[in-house]
């Protein structure tokens, strides 16, 4: 139950953003909410991975390569997901950003709720 509310808040979140950013277009929740299940899978999968071939270059940048990283990603997702739509690597960078920002602020919102 956990996992599908969390699914859920990360959707709400990427909605939010798709109408806050003029570079990111999502068509429906259903899209976003399909939105939410692969960028999880890719950072499951695909960024530990990426991760570790360009481990030296995030060693140069101080880590910073990660939030490209994270750009990469995002572009991924919008490669394959019809209905999603990423115009550029900037707004990819951004809308990273912004959604870590704002799924933060879901979260916790949801354990201040849990504990009351």
């Amino acid at each position: 139950m956990k996992l599908i509310l969390r699914l859920l808040l990360n959707a709400l979140a990427v909605v939010i953003l798709s109408y806050v950013l003029p570079g990111v277009g999502v068509d429906s929740m259903t899209t976003a909410i399909l939105v939410a299940i692969v960028l999880s899978i890719l950072n499951f999968l695909v960024k530990p991975i990426l991760i570790i071939l360009t481990l030296p270059i995030t060693i140069l940048t101080l880590g910073l390569f990660l939030l490209i990283i994270n750009a990469l990603i995002i572009l991924i997702a919008a490669h394959f997901i019809p209905g999603f739509e990423v115009s550029t690597i900037w707004w990819a960078l951004i809308f990273s950003l912004l959604l870590s920002f704002l799924q933060s602020i879901l979260h916790s919102i949801l354990k201040e709720d849990k504990k009351k």
